[in-house]
């Protein structure tokens, strides 16, 4: 009995033990090129746990048949050892896949200006490897479920009625697929990448993150909104980088009508010249409106990005008001009030003298003018006022009145 116990042990040991040699080799192949090549020794750090309890694991499998052709406790140890197997295969595989996405990834980063084409293989690459280990683990489960004969009778009955489960599963989960296949479309048709910069709900930001049901967008403020995949496939949005990354925003002035354009055009290209923010592609200078008492004086700057190019209005701007403090004050907004006196009263009685074409109901004696006043409420009317000094008054910023007589 213990000599029997001693030749399945050894068996097993012997088996056990050649499965390790074999995986000894392998490692030692991928430590040689690992000398070299930095991918090599990522693949060894990922893969290295799985891949010794796989090779184990077979070994032992393997060992136990051949010591223990037939025994009654056979089939529950091959199940055993079966389900372990596939544990350990699913965890390799998974490691494998991860190690390929980040390869991938590394070849291909976001950071460095110009990169769209690297941020259309990131966003696939994350949905990729997402997909992959759900299926892996989902048939890992499967396999593992499928080793009882139980399971598979069930799975057979299953099968039988397959056409009204997916009908009631699909009436299920329509919201749930409708995201997942609109996940798929944002990535495989390009029209969304990670890093990308949007604005959707009027709110402006980056493409942290895409799963095949949300989206993740990174806001400016450091928040985070969350939108589902069937958002971007159903409802307008802006891409600013759709196709580069280079825009062109727009500085805007109120300004009195004593300003000069042509000054202003200067000043503006030097401002340009002192800060590395401008792209140096476009810059304009236009008066785009003179109505209402005020010029609209319109700078249209470029720059590489969405957040440089705000960095750079906003320099822009604080430059060309210090200007106008400075250097043309009276070119600052004003807004000019015409301030008159009200006519005196006419005497009772006295009848003033009849002008051409004033002749009528409420015109041309005192009664007239009586009668006239129930409709118009005593408003003088134009013609019959007599002159006054009219006062010109200037309301300037900041607070500063001028008085012109």
């Amino acid at each position: 009995m213990l000599g029997d116990w001693l030749g399945t042990a050894g068996t097993i040991a012997i088996a056990v033990g050649a499965s390790l040699v074999v995986a000894l080799a392998i490692e030692g192949v991928v430590r040689l090129v690992a000398r070299r090549q930095q991918w090599a020794r990522d693949l060894m750090a990922r893969l290295r746990r799985p891949f010794w309890l796989l090779m184990a694991v077979l070994g032992a499998w393997v060992g136990t048949h051949a010591a223990i052709p037939e025994s009654m406790w056979l089939g529950g140890i091959s199940r055993a050892f079966t389900i372990v197997a596939i544990a350990s295969l699913a965890w390799l595989l998974i490691a494998s896949v991860q190690f390929v996405a980040d390869l991938a990834l590394a070849f291909n980063r976001i950071d460095v200006p110009d990169n769209r084409v690297a941020r259309k293989l990131h966003t696939q690459a994350l949905i990729m490897r997402r997909l992959a280990i759900a299926l892996i683990v989902v048939i890992a489960i499967g396999a593992a479920l499928l080793t009882f004969d139980s399971v598979r009778a069930l799975g057979a009955s299953v099968l039988a009625s397959a056409g009204i489960a997916s009908i009631v599963a699909g009436l299920a989960a329509q919201s749930v697929l409708a995201n997942m296949f609109a996940g798929l479309q944002l990535v495989f048709s390009d029209a969304l990448r990670v890093d990308d910069v949007i604005v959707a709900e009027g709110e402006w930001g980056k493409v942290g993150e895409i799963t095949l049901s949300y989206v993740v967008l990174d806001l400016w403020d450091d928040r985070r909104l969350i939108l589902p995949c069937t958002y971007f496939t159903s409802t307008p949005y802006q891409n600013w980088t759709r196709q580069g990354s280079e825009l062109l925003g727009s500085v805007e002035f109120d300004l009195d009508w004593r300003v000069s354009p042509q000054r202003m055009r200067e000043h503006l290209e030097q401002v340009l010249t002192q800060t590395p923010l401008y792209d140096g592609r476009a810059s304009v200078l236009q008066v785009t409106e003179a109505t209402g008492g005020m010029v609209r004086v319109r700078i249209l700057v470029t720059a590489a990005d969405a957040p440089t190019l705000f960095d750079l209005r906003c320099f822009v701007r604080e430059a060309m008001v210090l200007w106008v403090q400075g250097e043309m004050p009276d070119a600052a907004p004003t807004q000019r009030v015409l301030v008159s006196e009200p006519a005196a009263p006419a005497k009772r009685g006295r009848k003033e003298p009849e002008t051409a074409g004033e002749s009528g109901l409420f015109s041309g004696s005192a009664e007239a003018e009586q009668r006239a006043s129930h409709f118009t409420h005593g408003t003088p009317r134009e013609g019959r006022t007599e002159e006054v000094p009219m006062v010109t008054v200037e309301l300037a910023a900041p607070a500063e009145v001028r008085t012109r007589d």
